[in-house]
């Protein structure tokens, strides 16, 4: 079985555990059974700080995906632990609103994404986004069914 720990450095996010289950079950559900991910909830402040210093990128960006080994690396995928995963939720629940759905929601969204560019996609065109969204469509499906939320 996969492992998700959620860190909260907000200590604003309600279902921490909801959200460890949910990751958790998509990793199963995609056959990475016995991989790890860490995902680290901050506000647009430590973001902000991040994509500077680790993008050149001033301000906050919703999420960042930092892998353990990157995926063309000799240890990929031979180490169990995927990579760190850090989500704003003050850019996330700025982007809930503008689609339409709750900060779980954007956050299951935004980990979704991150998860796909810790296994090796990135989208450098428009077609290279499919694996994105059906990661993001897959996890949100998903969270409905693990409580019949």
């Amino acid at each position: 079985m996969a492992h998700v720990e959620v860190l909260d450095e907000t200590e604003r996010f309600p279902r921490v555990e909801r959200l460890e289950a949910v990751l958790t079950a998509y990793l199963d559900a995609e056959g990475w059974r016995e991989r790890e991910l860490t995902v680290v909830l901050v506000d647009d402040e430590a973001m902000a700080e991040r994509n500077e210093r680790d993008r050149g990128v001033t301000g906050p960006t919703d999420v960042l995906s930092y892998p353990t080994f990157e995926p063309d690396g000799k240890w990929f995928p031979g180490v169990a632990h995927l990579g760190d995963v850090f989500i704003s939720l003050d850019t996330a629940r700025r982007q809930a609103l503008e689609h339409g759905h709750d900060l779980e929601t954007e956050v299951l969204v935004l980990a979704g994404h991150a998860i796909t560019h810790l296994v090796g996609f990135d989208h450098v065109d428009e077609a290279a986004w499919r694996p994105f969204l059906e990661a993001q469509a897959k996890v949100v499906a998903l969270a409905r069914r693990v409580d019949g939320a």
